[in-house]
């Protein structure tokens, strides 16, 4: 299939937004970052003058290798998951398989590193049991949950996808915001799967970018080789060790239920308004309308913003994004004024 435009491909869903609008367009948790991450970064910006130290990158690795249960030769920090998508065309695959609808940046990053690629494109409810990933690709990217279907796949379909001679990545960037992580590879060590994972949607530091990835050490070596020396600050690092400590991570699956709670409260009002949901459970609800185009017009007015969808391949223009906020009903409220 066709790549997109290099626009479309780039687009995300900070764009749909301007200050003060309600933002139902972005899937960061909330605001700002719980106080007691905002206090660990205050108190390491006296050092900044000073350039990362080893032993802060030690201690951030030995941090997520503890959380998932892996070695640490297995972990690989990022600036955020998006770097590690840029890191990819640096195992120069033949050629690459990507499973869409999902999240536009890995395409958009091979192909401005010229690697050549194909998608793989699910039909509705977008399972992935029986994708026909070409038998040539020897990279395969595929989102779990997805975005934007909030699709999320059974570890074995995941690994259905394995063959000798390929790399499957998984990208798990909201793994964490579904109770228990279920379907998750993040904690199992295996040769030829790479998992890459996001802190900046569950701690709201999307302006930090923050994610490690974690896979097979001489992958991981393979698509950091070609990185400049301090790859990322020490906020940075004292970041991904905070997060990844028990008690963040226990945060963390207090907040998933509790999102869990409110989707299915959302899902059932926009369905009792006709509207149809897709099935999933990530924290953010894709659902068809007459005209999404029209819908987000109006919804624009009315200071709403919510995801287009156009610009994923695979989805059409009936359908539209919106993260999940306690704030929903206001959501609901103004689709139902606008519908037929």
């Amino acid at each position: 299939m066709a790549s997109q435009s290099r626009a479309e491909a780039r687009y995300h869903g900070d764009q749909a937004a301007v200050p003060g609008m309600l933002d139902f367009a972005v899937n960061v948790r909330a605001a700002e970052p719980p106080s007691w991450l905002v206090d660990g970064l205050t108190a390491r910006m006296a050092e900044l003058g000073r350039y990362p130290s080893a032993a802060d990158e030690d201690r951030a690795m030995h941090a997520v290798a503890a959380r998932h249960g892996r070695r640490v030769d297995e972990v690989a920090l990022l600036a955020g998951a998006a770097e590690g998508f840029a890191l990819l065309a640096n195992l120069r695959p033949r050629l690459a398989a990507l499973i869409a609808p999902s999240f536009t940046e890995p395409e958009a990053a091979l192909a401005a590193a010229g690697v050549p690629f194909e998608h793989v494109v699910l039909a509705p409810p977008f399972g992935l049991a029986g994708a026909p990933v070409p038998d040539g690709a020897d990279l395969v990217v595929v989102g779990n949950p997805t975005n934007p279907t909030s699709v999320l796949h059974r570890r074995e379909e995941v690994l259905a996808l394995r063959r000798p001679g390929r790399i499957v990545v998984v990208d798990e960037a909201f793994a964490d915001a579904i109770p228990g992580e279920p379907a998750s590879l993040a904690g199992e060590s295996l040769p030829d799967v790479v998992v890459l994972r996001s802190l900046t949607k569950t701690w709201s530091l999307a302006g930090l970018r923050v994610g490690y990835a974690l896979g097979p050490r001489d992958v991981l070596d393979r698509m950091t080789a070609r990185r400049p020396h301090w790859p990322l600050g020490t906020l940075q690092l004292e970041a991904i060790a905070a997060c990844s400590s028990p008690h963040a991570v226990a945060e963390a699956e207090l907040g998933a239920r509790r999102l869990a709670m409110l989707r299915a409260e959302m899902v059932a009002a926009l369905t009792n308004i006709g509207l149809d949901v897709v099935d999933g459970c990530a924290p953010f609800v894709l659902f068809t309308v007459p005209d999404a185009q029209l819908m987000r017009k109006y919804l624009d007015g009315k200071g709403i913003a919510v995801r287009r969808c156009d610009t994923f391949v695979g989805l059409d223009g009936e359908c539209l994004r919106a993260a999940v906020r306690t704030d929903w009903p206001v959501l609901v409220d103004a689709i139902a004024e606008a519908l037929p």
